[in-house]
């Protein structure tokens, strides 16, 4: 593809041409040509059958490889109950030629115990365009304040816990005002997997992380990432989309997590379609989506312009505030509404940023 431009918020049958057939006037040599040409006729034929069966054969495979790799990516660890409930509250598109939302969904198994049940801690609307090759992400915080029916106050990365993927996406539509045709709910302590399929991403790492909580037990490394443009394996991208060790926390952290899907982005499409499959089969271990394989590879062909591929990269209006003892993030609807039109005119998000002051934090 070409290249990509990335605006983000501090905050893409052979034709054989057959010879001509000859023959000679001779009549002897004409009956011996007739006898080879019939010989010919029966190996063509033998030939054909064994190509179709091999062909029929390698097609059945594909099919089955295909049907395992779809079911693998709608399915998941979900329950039936679970895809039916994702599937009511999605509007999936019937082409690709038009803009449309997406909800993806990160939890880290890391995070999630008996006690404190799953959370997203990564949830962004994405809007895909496609046709203007534009991609723009949008976070919502997971300390957001919210209020779930049947269970009162609460934070947005609660949801999941109570009300699954389908929960999530019906709050994000809410509070978003957009209707989202597809979602996909990513793993991040799968995520290692992935990265290390794609040859690793670039990305600029702001800060030095260092970081012993980000790191991933099982590997027993112990990760430190320098400030400047690195090249991370996959050890080294989750330290970086898990690290929270910053004066801010989770705004940095949300903005890293946006930074490495990016990088994600950019090395799927800069891939040669033929990898695509291979890449998608192992993105089914760590993601979850009501997207197909064919869908994927559809979308993908469709960015691989010479024109390159705008990401803008943003978080909503938001300030954090601690309400008798339990610090929130306070969502700015007005600024919100105004933030989303703006993302819906396919424009720059973070050009309408609210000043730092909003982000400063209220106790009461």
């Amino acid at each position: 593809m070409g290249g990509r431009r990335s605006v983000a918020n501090s905050a893409g049958g052979a034709g054989g041409k057959g010879g001509a057939q000859y023959s000679r006037k001779n009549p002897g040599y004409s009956h011996a040509a007739q006898k080879r040409t019939g010989r010919g006729k029966k190996i063509a034929l033998c030939v054909l059958a064994a190509v179709l069966v091999v062909a029929l054969g390698s097609a059945s495979a594909f099919a089955v490889y295909l049907n395992s790799v779809n079911t693998k990516l709608k399915q998941g660890t979900k329950t039936s109950d679970e895809i039916i409930a994702i599937d009511d509250v999605l509007r999936p598109t019937s082409s690709f030629d038009k803009p449309f939302y997406m909800m993806l969904i990160g939890s880290d198994m890391r995070e999630n115990s008996d006690e404190m049940g799953a959370r997203s801690d990564t949830n962004i609307l994405v809007r895909v365009d496609p046709s203007n090759d534009q991609v723009t992400m949008v976070s919502i915080p997971r300390d957001t304040k919210i209020e779930l029916a049947g269970y009162g106050t609460s934070k947005f990365n609660a949801i999941y816990n109570f009300e699954g993927a389908a929960g999530v996406i019906s709050e994000a539509k809410k509070l978003l005002g957009v209707d989202i045709a597809y979602y996909a709910e990513v793993n991040f302590g799968k995520l290692v997997d992935l990265v290390d399929a794609v040859g690793g991403v670039d990305v600029e790492v702001e800060e030095l992380i260092d970081d012993p909580d980000a790191d991933r037990p099982e590997s027993g490394r112990h990760i430190v990432l320098q400030e400047g443009f690195q090249h991370l394996g996959g050890e080294e991208a989750l330290v970086f989309a898990r690290s929270r060790a910053y004066v801010d926390g989770d705004f940095t952290r949300t903005a890293n997590q946006r930074k490495l899907i990016e990088a994600i982005v950019d090395k799927v499409l800069s891939a040669p379609i033929t990898s695509l499959p291979g890449i998608i089969e192992k993105a089914s271990d760590c993601v979850t989506t009501n997207l197909s394989i064919t869908d994927i590879i559809a979308l993908a062909q469709q960015f691989k312009s010479d024109g390159g591929l705008t990401i803008y990269s943003d978080m909503v209006p938001s300030w954090t505030q601690t309400i008798d003892g339990i610090s929130y993030v306070i969502n700015d609807a007005e600024a919100t509404k105004e933030m989303m039109a703006v993302v819906e005119a396919g424009e720059d998000p973070s050009a309408e940023a609210p000043s730092d002051e909003a982000a400063l934090e209220e106790t009461v």
